[in-house]
C-alpha cells in the first residue's frame, strides 16, 4: 500500500501543489485519476470560499460549493456536487491509473463518505494515493489509513520523488 498526505500551513498551497503536480505528471504522459482544485476559478462569493474541482485526467470541472448567502457560517460544501464528483471519478478509469490524487480529505471523507470507497479501490488495485490533508482532518485521515500513510513535504520535488519511489 502506497498512500501519502501533503499539508502546507500556507493557505491554498496544498491545492496549488497537487494541481501543479497533476499537470506536470499528466504532461509527462502519466495516467491519473481523482480530483484537483481548479486554480483559475475566481470565487463569486463575498468571502472567497467558492471552489471548483477538476476530475482527472481532463475534466469535467464541478463546482462543489454552494452560496448560502451573506452572513451564513454553515458548511458551504454541496453534498450533491461532491457525490457527482465521486461518481465521475468512479466511472472514470481507475484501471490503468498510475496515481490517484484527492485534493482534500474533508468532512465527507472524515465521516466515511465522499471519496473513501474510491481511495480503497485504488489501494486494492495497487495505485498509489496522494491526498491533501489539512490540520483539521489529520486525525480522521490517520484513523482512516490506520496510521500507515506517509507524510510528504509540501514541495513539488518531494511529491514527485515520492511518486517515483
Amino acid at each position: 500500500m502506497k498512500i501519502a498526505s501533503v499539508n502546507s500551513a500556507e493557505r491554498g498551497e496544498t491545492d496549488r501543489l497537487l494541481t501543479t503536480v497533476a499537470q506536470q505528471l499528466g504532461d509527462r504522459g502519466h495516467a491519473l485519476a481523482g480530483i484537483v482544485k481548479v486554480l483559475e476559478h475566481e470565487s463569486t462569493f463575498d468571502n472567497g470560499c467558492d471552489m471548483k474541482v477538476r476530475v482527472l485526467p481532463a475534466g469535467p470541472d464541478i463546482q462543489i460549493t454552494q452560496n448560502l448567502g451573506v452572513g451564513s457560517d454553515a458548511c458551504r460544501l454541496d453534498p450533491s456536487a461532491i457525490a457527482d464528483a465521486v461518481a465521475q471519478v468512479e466511472s472514470g478509469a481507475l484501471e490503468g491509473a498510475e496515481l490517484f490524487i484527492l485534493n482534500k480529505f474533508g468532512p465527507e471523507e472524515a465521516s466515511g463518505r465522499g471519496f473513501c470507497a474510491v481511495i480503497g479501490a485504488a489501494i486494492e488495485q495497487g495505485i498509489p494515493v496522494l491526498v491533501g490533508v489539512g490540520a483539521g482532518g489529520k486525525a480522521a485521515f490517520d484513523d482512516f489509513t490506520g496510521g500507515l500513510a506517509q507524510s510528504v513535504n509540501p514541495d513539488e520535488s518531494a511529491i514527485l520523488d515520492w511518486f517515483k519511489d
